[in-house]
């Protein structure tokens, strides 16, 4: 039987101002390969989880909870031989009291992208309560994936996510139809209710992202028009109606295909914020835009990057009108996993290291949290073939 160990070191990481930043580092070790992590706060609790696999096709997902200082043991929620693991379609996790909402995915025939949705719906403790349940039901064999989560006030979990279904359909050109947005809400028993498709035409595998309001729930995506202008947008449900979505800004990024490289956005009381990666006049950018009017319109987006932009970013507000933004971009050095602080007004601090890391895919997509102002990254290193999950910890006060 594998065991599980956490270990607790101090590390020093080097900013770009060459300001000196302690952290503590906590390092992962647990089986052979773990990758596919997702981060989640929620008031003064945050969790982990990942995928520990032996191949691509068995898997297990685990989470775990930081607490006093530390990462608890894991609890395993699912395991099975037939799942899709991925670096960019990792599993979403959410948790609204002491219930906690995970997917996985798992192949549905042979087709490399042929694969479904699976929920599990637990307490924090580890009782099932609805276990291994199909978030879609139109029961075609095409893809679905790229899951966010939010949780709804008392009442569940709102989820979202890139759905297939109509791939498999041909017009009248004899062109497959586009990928589509989805969105369902998740009842505390594991009811799936309310389900809505949000938009009929979307980039095919970049991340969704999803936060709640004081309006209600908002959803960020990257959007494909017929000219194949991939920007990305967002849609708000207000007072229970969903509102025509809307881009986040014009970018009028043109690719044809998908640069896997989803959006990511948060809110707090007062206003919202909006991370993504772009590609304007061939130049790769990692922009900020924040909103005052919870979707309703943004402001004009924020170039935070200063070398060449990879993306793969995350975001969380650090107080009523900062943010703190990881980010990876490359330089004729190497590759960097980043964190800069950025304001409302514009204002942003020097970016800090956090690692010299990979471009490639074993990275996966470096998650970034913020609680009781201290801020939690964890990102994927990669050695002798097999995947490990780095943890490290930070003051905010140090950027």
């Amino acid at each position: 039987m594998n065991k599980f160990i956490i270990v607790c070191i101090v590390g020093v990481l080097v900013s770009c101002s060459e300001k000196e930043t302690v952290i503590g580092e906590i390092p992962f070790s647990y089986g052979e390969n773990n990758a596919q992590p997702n981060l989640f706060s929620s008031n003064d609790t945050l969790i982990l989880s990942w995928i520990s696999s032996k191949d691509k096709k068995q898997g297990s997902l685990y989470f775990s909870q930081f607490i006093d200082g530390k990462w608890m043991p894991p609890t395993n929620v699912t395991s099975g031989s037939d799942w899709f693991v991925n670096w960019a379609d990792f599993p979403a996790v959410a948790n609204n009291g002491n219930l906690i909402l995970t997917s996985f995915l798992k192949k549905s025939a042979q087709g490399t992208y042929t694969y479904d949705v699976f929920l599990n719906l637990q307490t924090l403790t580890g009782e099932k309560i609805k276990k291994d349940f199909l978030l879609h039901t139109d029961g075609i064999q095409a893809e679905h994936g790229f899951v966010s989560m939010a949780p709804n006030g008392e009442d569940g979990f709102f989820v979202t996510w890139l759905d297939g279904r109509n791939t498999t359909k041909e017009t009248e050109n004899d062109h497959h139809k586009a990928m589509t947005l989805r969105f369902a809400e998740i009842t505390n028993k594991g009811a799936i209710v309310n389900e809505w498709e949000l938009d009929n035409a979307t980039c095919d595998c970049c991340q969704t992202s999803i936060t709640m309001t004081v309006e209600g729930p908002i959803v960020v995506y990257r959007d494909r028009s017929k000219e194949e202008i991939r920007d990305i947008y967002s849609i708000k449900n207000k007072n229970g109606v969903w509102q025509d979505s809307k881009p986040v800004h014009y970018d009028g990024w043109r690719i044809n295909g998908c640069p896997v490289n989803g959006p990511k956005v948060v809110s707090n009381s007062s206003n919202l914020a909006v991370a993504w990666f772009t590609v304007v006049n061939s130049i790769p950018i990692v922009n900020v835009s924040f909103s005052t009017t919870f979707g309703d319109s943004f402001l004009a987006p924020i170039k935070i990057n200063d070398v060449d932009a990879i993306g793969r970013v995350d975001i969380d507000f650090l107080n009523k009108n900062e943010v703190i933004v990881s980010y990876m971009e490359t330089d004729d050095l190497g590759t960097y996993l980043r964190v800069k602080k950025v304001s409302i007004d514009g204002k942003m601090s020097k970016s800090l290291t956090v690692a010299n890391i990979d471009g490639g895919r074993n990275t996966g997509v470096p998650q970034l949290e913020i609680v009781n102002n201290e801020i939690f990254v964890v990102y994927t290193t990669s050695s002798g073939g097999k995947n490990q999950l780095r943890s490290v910890k930070l003051n905010s006060e140090n950027i």
